[in-house]
């Protein structure tokens, strides 16, 4: 992965991000030409479901990114050690048998991708009943299980502190599953208006709760605002799998918790135009989730 992007610019632009589709290279969230970027470089791939992946965008160059993937990728969830280290509605995965060594290839991918909503479905089953809802009420929202991976290399910066890796967000997602692919540290959440540290277990997921899922919950689990930072020396990169609704689906708080709440904290709408309006906007924190409050 960290081979691909330290190519040169033209070679990266092959695979450029078109118009209108959030697939590719590049960044998401330019909204003028006087924005100040990001420091890192993003890949944006779709994953599931497979009908849905532009191949085109899968690079051939370099090798590496078609070659094997070292990995023992057997996360399932029936036989992994959940290790629920919360932390503000940051929940960290540990399994005993995780990725090694992160080069991609198709075959690697469609495991790692399959294992992957195993677990996000293992762990919606958890959260579903810590509710007190039914399962596949909260699954049903999740059909066929849509899933997408961002790919991101922060280079080193000797001012540091003047720029930003990735700007203040929340997921617009159920869940996400961060692989931190270096021993380089950089996530932090906020929490009482502070910024703290996330420091990664080796061979561990960092598991955010996203935008829909706290939606869904009608606020009873919160999604995580949090930001990349970069460090003045080394290099860091890392892989999020992000698990979203069914693109049909209707974003509002499931009928049994409005029930029981007596009110709808959220309002509904639908998921495709829930995703136009996040990417239409620039990254800001939680106001595009803040917005959505009845």
């Amino acid at each position: 992965m960290t081979e691909f992007f330290k190519q040169p610019l033209e070679e990266k632009k092959v695979y450029s991000m078109e118009p209108g589709n959030l697939e590719g290279y590049g960044q998401h969230f330019v909204v003028s030409e006087k924005q100040k970027l990001d420091w890192a470089d993003m890949f944006y791939l779709m994953l599931r479901p497979s009908d849905s992946r532009n191949l085109r965008l899968w690079p051939s160059n370099p090798p590496s990114f078609r070659s094997a993937w070292t990995h023992t990728c057997s996360v399932l969830c029936h036989e992994s050690l959940l290790l629920f280290y919360i932390y503000h509605f940051i929940l960290i995965f540990n399994h005993p048998s995780t990725v090694k060594y992160l080069n991609l290839d198709r075959e690697s991918i469609d495991m790692y991708s399959s294992e992957a909503a195993k677990l996000v479905a293992c762990l919606l089953r958890f959260v579903a009943m810590d509710m007190g809802v039914e399962p596949d009420s909260l699954l049903e929202r999740f059909g066929g299980q849509p899933q997408s991976m961002r790919m991101t290399y922060y280079p080193s910066c000797k001012q540091a502190e003047k720029v930003v890796g990735l700007s203040p967000h929340t997921d617009a997602t159920g869940l996400t599953l961060l692989l931190q692919a270096n021993g380089v540290q950089g996530l932090q959440i906020r929490k009482d208006g502070k910024w703290i540290a996330v420091n990664a277990l080796d061979g561990a997921f960092i598991v955010n709760v996203g935008d829909i899922l706290e939606i869904l919950s009608n606020g009873r689990y919160k999604s995580i605002e949090h930001r990349a930072v970069v460090h003045p020396t080394k290099e860091r990169t890392s892989a999020a799998v992000f698990h979203q609704p069914c693109q049909d689906a209707t974003v509002g708080p499931l009928p049994e918790l409005v029930k029981r709440d007596g009110e709808a904290l959220y309002s509904s709408t639908g998921y495709m135009d829930f995703i136009a309006r996040f990417f239409a906007a620039k990254l800001d924190g939680r106001d595009h989730l803040e917005s959505l409050k009845s």
